[in-house]
C-alpha cells in the first residue's frame, strides 16, 4: 500500500517532481490550515511543512499513521518536539541548505544599514536629495559580533573577513575554528563589536538573548542584524536603545508576531535607521531547490526506499 505523504507548505519544483517519482509514494500538495489539516492527518504517514505550518500537539495527536515530520529549513520552533519525541516520530530538517542566502542577507543588511540604501531610495521616490544626511560608515576595519557560529554563523564569518572585518564571535558549542575569528564570551562581544549579529535557534535558553542588559553592555553606535528567529532579540529593549542613539540601526529579517502586527513592531518600522523585510532568508532560487532536494533525499533515506 502507498505511503501517504502530505506537503502543506510549497516546494521547489524539482524536489516534488523528485518526490512524486517513486511510485511507493501517495503525494498531495496543499496549504490546509489547521483544522483541514488534522482532518487528514489519520491518513498521512510523511507531513512535510516550511516555516507557515505549525505543527502543534493537537495536529501530532489527530495522526495514527505519523512517522515523519519533515521541515525543509532551519528552525523547527514551529514544530512541537516533545509532542513529536512522545509519539515516536522522526523530525527532519535542513539546517546547511539555506546557510549562504541566509548570509548573504545578512551582509547585505550590513551595506544597507551602513549606507543608508533603503531611506535613501525612499527620499529620492519622494523627490527629496538628501545627500548630505545620509553620511554612512565603512564595514573594512570595523568589527563583527557573531552570536552563533553554526552553519549560517560560519557563512557570515567567512564574507566578512573577505570585507576587512576583524570578526569576534560567541558560541558555547564551539571550542575552536579553522578561520581567523576570534572567539569570545558574550560580554567581550557585547563590548568591542561595532556590529552584532544573531544566529542561534529560537529555544528557551535563547528567548530575548538580546535585552536590556545586553544593550547596555554594547558600544553606543552598534548596529544590530537579526536574520534568525523572532524572539531572539527583544523588540521593547531594541526600540528604547534605537530612540535612546544606543543602537545606529538594526536589520530585521523576522519578527515576534509574523507578519508584525505589534505596536512595538509598528513602531520599530517607522524608524527611518530601521532595515526590514519578510522573513525572506532562505527565499532564493538556489536555496529552495537545495532545501527541496535535501529534505527529499532525507525522506526517502529515512523510509529506507
Amino acid at each position: 500500500m502507498a505511503i501517504r505523504v502530505h506537503v502543506n507548505d510549497p516546494l521547489d519544483d524539482e524536489a516534488m517532481e523528485l518526490l512524486r517519482s517513486k511510485g511507493d509514494l501517495e503525494v498531495t500538495s496543499e496549504h490546509l490550515d489547521k483544522e483541514e489539516l488534522k482532518k487528514i492527518m489519520p491518513d498521512v504517514e510523511v507531513l512535510v511543512v516550511r516555516s507557515a505550518t505549525k505543527v502543534t500537539a493537537d495536529v501530532i495527536e489527530a495522526s495514527q499513521k505519523l512517522r515523519i515530520i519533515a521541515r525543509a529549513g532551519v528552525g523547527l520552533d514551529n514544530i512541537d518536539l516533545e509532542k513529536a519525541k512522545e509519539k515516536g516520530i522522526k523530525v527532519l530538517n535542513t539546517p546547511g541548505a539555506s546557510a549562504i542566502s541566509v548570509a548573504e542577507l545578512t551582509i547585505g543588511m550590513m551595506f544597507a544599514l551602513s549606507r543608508h540604501i533603503a531611506r535613501g531610495t525612499m527620499d529620492l521616490k519622494e523627490g527629496k536629495w538628501t545627500k548630505k544626511e545620509l553620511k554612512g560608515v565603512e564595514l573594512t576595519g570595523k568589527t563583527l559580533g557573531i552570536i552563533g557560529l553554526g552553519r549560517i554563523g560560519r557563512e557570515v564569518a567567512k564574507r566578512a573577513l573577505g570585507l576587512g572585518m576583524k570578526v569576534v564571535a560567541y558560541d558555547p558549542y564551539v571550542k575552536e575554528i579553522d578561520m581567523d575569528v576570534s572567539l569570545v564570551d558574550l560580554d567581550e562581544l557585547y563590548k568591542t563589536a561595532d556590529y552584532i549579529t544573531v544566529h542561534v535557534p529560537l529555544m528557551p535558553e535563547t528567548k530575548h538573548l538580546i535585552n536590556d542588559e545586553a544593550f547596555s553592555k554594547m558600544k553606543k553606535g552598534v548596529f544590530i542584524i537579526n536574520c534568525a528567529r523572532g524572539g531572539v532579540v527583544d523588540e521593547s529593549a531594541l526600540l528604547k536603545a534605537l530612540k535612546e542613539g544606543k543602537v545606529a540601526g538594526a536589520g530585521m529579517d523576522v519578527f515576534e508576531t509574523e507578519p508584525p502586527t505589534s505596536d512595538i513592531e509598528k513602531e520599530l518600522l517607522s524608524l527611518p535607521n530601521v532595515v526590514a523585510t519578510p522573513h525572506i532568508g532562505a527565499s532564493t532560487k538556489e536555496a529552495q531547490k537545495r532545501v527541496g532536494k535535501e529534505i527529499v533525499e532525507k525522506i526517502f533515506e529515512a523510509l529506507g526506499i
